[in-house]
């Protein structure tokens, strides 16, 4: 596998960097039909949702069940494109984000290619484009990959191909990357390193990239082709029996967190630990390792539902009703999940 860093060579890929595409228009917005078809080893999976205003299967979405339920599968499929990033597949993700956003169900997504050896490594649908769609392809692109990771459930994305533009920015995106034999870029692998790589249009390899830090993974390819998918489930597994109102703070802390002071990124830590402490998932596991047995976690919050769902703050979260916390500067900006509701609280 080989993820391609080309983003410098031409002057359209420096947006790539900055988040990735936007696009305006393709679509009608509306969600057409269920589709249970598919190809490949993932059409197996049950649960497919086609997320299209086109009659072409773009993007397959399959919530597993059983004991794999509330891990969600989203496959690209456009193998005659080599997974371009398109104006229709950008809408599909859009909705298809937007949904597994609000579902409270979900505990852990894959993102994932159904065409072999490809992950996303095409530009052919931008290079016909005229010089004043690419502007506002890029725009909605961009805020795919933002959407993509806000998301406040884990990310896994399982790249068993080469990963060029923006597939690569979707990939940085997830927050676990498994590879087969820019502003994230940075993030993601430090200034100067990622600075070279662009530069010099670098080439590399499932092994060189976990070495740098772009994965966390590198798998040897199987004889299918579906080696990181089948890693990244595998992860999934072991991520789907945990606290999931514990997981999503978890993420939140570490997202916000990392872009603050210490001392501001201890304050979010504190407050999104407050989250958990009146949830019954909490009282739940205290019970079991008094019993000495394995939790089992519904996402219960404090009045017994199914846990809330909620699009993460810019940088901070408190909650007023818990004045012991540790406070942060002043008009620090507030998230109180349980409402869902966004208001600020000047210290």
């Amino acid at each position: 596998m080989q993820l391609f860093f080309s983003m410098a060579v031409q002057a359209g890929h420096r947006a790539l960097l900055q988040g990735v595409c936007r696009l305006v228009g393709a679509s009608s917005g509306c969600r057409t039909h269920v589709v249970c078809s598919g190809t490949g080893w993932l059409s197996s999976l049950p649960g497919t949702r086609h997320y299209s205003s086109d009659p072409k299967e773009d993007l397959l979405v399959r919530h597993l069940e059983g004991e794999d339920s509330g891990i969600v599968v989203v496959g690209i499929n456009r193998p005659k494109a080599k997974n371009a990033i398109s104006k229709n597949l950008v809408n599909m993700m859009l909705e298809a984000v937007e949904d597994i956003r609000k579902n409270n169900k979900v505990r852990s997504v894959i993102i994932c290619s159904l065409v072999p050896g490809i992950f996303c490594a095409d530009l052919k649908e931008r290079a016909k484009m005229q010089q004043s769609e690419v502007g506002p392809f890029v725009s909605k692109a961009r805020a795919l990959i933002t959407e993509l990771g806000n998301l406040p459930v884990p990310t896994i994305a399982a790249i068993d191909g080469a990963a060029l533009g923006g597939g690569l920015e979707m990939a940085l995106a997830c927050d676990i990357r498994i590879t087969c034999g820019t502003q994230r870029l940075p993030r993601a692998i430090g200034v100067s390193l990622a600075k070279e790589l662009i530069f010099a249009a670098r080439v590399v390899d499932g092994a060189e990239a976990c070495r740098l830090g772009l994965a966390n993974h590198s798998v040897e390819q199987n004889k299918v082709g579906d080696a990181a998918y089948l890693r990244a489930l595998e992860l999934a597994r072991e991520i789907n029996p945990q606290g999931p109102i514990a997981v999503r703070m978890a993420k939140l802390a570490i997202n916000q967190g990392i872009e603050v002071d210490l001392l501001t990124g201890l304050a979010i830590e504190e407050a999104c630990y407050a989250q958990v402490i009146p949830t019954k998932d909490r009282l739940e596991g205290l019970a079991a390792f008094r019993e000495k047995r394995r939790p089992q976690f519904k996402g219960e919050g404090p009045s017994g539902v199914l846990q809330w769902s909620f699009r993460g703050p810019s940088w901070f979260l408190i909650l007023p009703e818990t004045p012991w916390l540790s406070r942060g500067s002043e008009s620090s900006r507030v998230i109180d999940p349980w409402n869902q509701g966004i208001f600020s609280w000047a210290v």
